[in-house]
């Protein structure tokens, strides 16, 4: 790939980077730690991956104007389509949208290429520890989602089997056992490095969430009288 290449890339990607989430500073993470896999990996396409890492959110905006749209699906089409339209070859094209469309950890489709499989590690490493936390926390405060829930009897919920969105969810259902989804074993060993910081942060909100009256939403102090 030519430094032109790159640039071009690039600015599609920066034309499409809307939300503080996943804006390009997470991209250009992204990028990197897919290429610190790659060195392990000898037989991995670096140009591919590249491409693949500049573009994958790029059917971001797509999804934030309709929740109906797979983000991934949107962005392997347009990014497909965009590197046709400026010269790059339909394999190559094919390839890159084909990482693209299975780098989504609720997607049906796993990714099969080492490519692929490379950009997914790489995206969920960038979910997990203290940094996926914090991902987490602006994506669904943009989204209007609590840090918790409470369960029927009244006490905050742990997010265990939750189906309405919060915090505790979203680290239960996924942030918690990240590391166990990945494919190469670079991905894994620095998903680990990372596994306890996130661990902590669950453990303490949740247990200063409880702390501050997990039972009584008012103090029974507040009253003079009945």
């Amino acid at each position: 790939m030519t430094r032109a290449q790159y640039d071009l890339i690039e600015g599609k990607m920066l034309a499409c980077t809307e939300d503080s989430a996943h804006d390009r500073e997470h991209i250009y993470r992204v990028l990197h730690l897919a290429l610190e896999i790659a060195a392990t990996e000898p037989d991995c396409d670096r140009e591919v991956l590249a491409a693949a890492c500049l573009l994958h959110d790029i059917g971001r905006p797509a999804q934030f104007a309709d929740s109906r749209v797979d983000h991934a699906d949107a962005g392997a089409v347009q990014a497909a389509c965009f590197l046709r339209e400026n010269g790059f070859s339909p394999a190559f094209a094919g390839r890159v949208g084909d990482c693209i469309r299975t780098h989504r950890f609720r997607s049906s489709a796993p990714p099969e290429s080492l490519e692929a499989k490379i950009l997914f590690d790489a995206d969920k490493i960038d979910s997990s520890g203290a940094m996926g936390v914090a991902r987490t926390l602006l994506y669904q405060g943009q989204m209007g989602q609590p840090l918790y829930t409470l369960r029927p009897d009244g006490h905050i919920s742990d997010g265990q089997g939750e189906k309405a969105p919060s915090f505790f969810r979203e680290y239960r259902r996924k942030l918690e056992g990240l590391g166990d989804r990945l494919y190469t074993p670079r991905g894994r060993a620095l998903a680990a490095q990372r596994r306890a910081a996130a661990a902590a942060f669950y453990r303490n909100l949740l247990a200063e969430a409880r702390a501050a009256g997990d039972d009584e939403r008012v103090p029974p102090t507040l009253w003079e009288g009945p």
